[in-house]
């Protein structure tokens, strides 16, 4: 699909209409334009969210009205052109209109990226999928009409936004991919093949390496795998990068999660394959910023494994080291994700001393307890970062929700054995204790959030019967990026 701006008129458009007071003045001017009875018309067509009504024109022309309720926002546009382009793709022709006149540049990014999402197939593995729709193959041009006055700043948008698009749709690939097509190494191979293409350096430790570093709380839930650990890191430097300001990102990336000893149950446990999210959105997240050229200088690093269970495996009741030296009592072996982030954001703090650093983690239960699935949990000591991250979250419709980080919680993790223990083991408050675990990691940094995506990584939507999915976390952070390099 190739995207242009302002080109000649396709004979199929998509009129996108907001249920404003002006609805039925736009609406009378369609008629008259296709031939069609004005009340008729408004009759048939509301403007609710995600309504779809095609038209023909008298010259062979097909219009759809594309209903975006009232007040839509970011996110709003994206799902709307997501679902239809998705419902539609297999009888929509080769090329396509949209009008977008009048319109900001938000929206023509958000329309973009949703028409991107729409071509997206789930059936990863299946044998008889038949051929790519005709307007998702190279024939596919979709013509995006502003005005003249327009085109710079929508061209700038259409780029942005299909950079983000073509990335995510490899992370959303790699996401709804199964452990036994997705591993460890997968996501080094995966890191290491984007720096290559895109300039940015990676360096990947070994099981080895690892051990020579002493990421202990890593080896340690590694121990009941058959399939090495590994420790990814990546980083991008612009081309002037001595005024510009250091961020790190730390991501879980568990690649299939058994709970280890402390087993999870049977039910759901196929969506575990989901549990290197926070891993994804790190991944996809310095690909974009390499493939945009952000003014930032990004490291992002991954401490990943499988958590399993044999003989071998770590046991409820271990204490085990980490790599800044802590002491750690293992409550629970289903809270591994804290124990390799852990290592990450240790690591991460002594060798790059970033000015912010953020972690991303498909982490606790309790966080969709308390937020369900429409938001992240957000936790962090800084005003300033939970307010960036808050406008950057509300532009782009990838929510995010303060929680406290009090050290009245610090009880939660105490150990009589240990330095600290990894679970409370209390049925309440366990994304806060799971926080407060994180904190200790990243000895008193004082620009530090952690994002605990559990209920955000993987959701409902179109594309399937099951939860897949959502690419969360790129497109939040990619905002926050530019609006705080400028």
């Amino acid at each position: 699909m190739h995207i242009t701006i302002n080109p000649t008129p396709a004979d199929t458009w998509l009129v996108p209409l907001v249920q404003t007071d002006s609805l039925a003045i736009e609406l009378d001017d369609i008629a008259n334009e296709a031939g069609l009875p004005a009340e008729q018309l408004k009759q048939d067509f509301k403007g609710d969210i995600k309504e779809a009504l095609p038209l023909y024109g008298p010259n062979g022309q097909k219009i759809y009205l594309l209903g975006l309720g009232k007040s839509p926002e970011t996110m709003d546009w994206l799902k709307t052109f997501r679902e239809f382009f998705f419902r539609n793709k297999a009888k929509l022709p080769a090329r396509i209109s949209i009008n977008l006149t009048g319109l900001g540049s938000d929206v023509v990014e958000a329309v973009i990226l949703g028409v991107w999402a729409g071509g997206y197939d789930l059936r990863l593995y299946q044998t008889d999928k038949g051929e790519a729709p005709v307007f998702y193959s190279e024939a596919g041009t979709l013509g995006i009409h502003v005005g003249a006055s327009a085109g710079a700043a929508a061209q700038a948008a259409v780029d942005r936004a299909e950079a983000i698009a073509q990335t995510r749709h490899e992370i959303l690939d790699l996401m709804n991919a199964p452990a036994n097509y997705k591993n460890p190494q997968t996501l080094a191979d995966w890191a290491l093949a984007s720096g290559q293409k895109h300039g940015y350096a990676v360096t990947v430790f070994d099981k080895a390496a690892i051990e020579q570093h002493g990421m202990q709380a890593l080896l340690s839930v590694n121990k009941g795998s058959d399939l090495p650990p590994a420790f990814i890191i990546m980083e991008y430097k612009p081309a002037d990068a001595d005024n510009v300001r250091t961020v790190g990102l730390v991501g879980k990336g568990i690649t299939f999660d058994t709970g280890g000893i402390s087993i999870k149950p049977s039910t759901n446990m196929h969506l575990m394959k989901s549990d290197m999210g926070g891993a994804a959105a790190v991944l996809g997240t310095v690909e974009v910023a390499a493939k945009l050229k952000l003014p930032v200088h990004l490291i992002g690093i991954i401490p990943t494994t499988e958590n399993m269970v044999d003989g071998s495996a770590m046991k409820p009741g271990d204490v085990i080291g980490s790599y800044i030296g802590k002491t750690i009592e293992v409550i629970d072996t289903d809270a591994e994700g804290r124990l390799i982030l852990a290592d990450g954001i240790g690591y991460m703090v002594r060798n790059f001393k970033p000015d912010v650093l953020i972690d991303l983690a498909t982490l606790t239960g309790s966080v969709i307890g308390t937020l369900g699935y429409h938001a992240a949990g957000m936790f962090t000591q800084n005003d300033t970062l939970a307010a960036e991250l808050t406008q950057a979250a509300n532009r782009t419709g990838e929510r995010v929700w303060r929680l406290p980080l009090w050290d009245v919680y610090k009880e939660d993790i105490k150990s009589d054995v240990a330095d600290l223990r990894n679970y409370s083991g209390k049925p309440f408050a366990g994304a806060i204790s799971a926080a407060k675990f994180l904190e200790v990691f990243t000895e008193g940094h004082t620009a530090w959030a952690h994002l605990d995506i559990a209920g955000t990584a993987f959701s409902d939507n179109e594309f399937g019967t099951q939860k897949n999915a959502s690419g969360y976390g790129i497109r939040l952070l990619i905002d926050w990026l530019q609006g705080v390099t400028g």
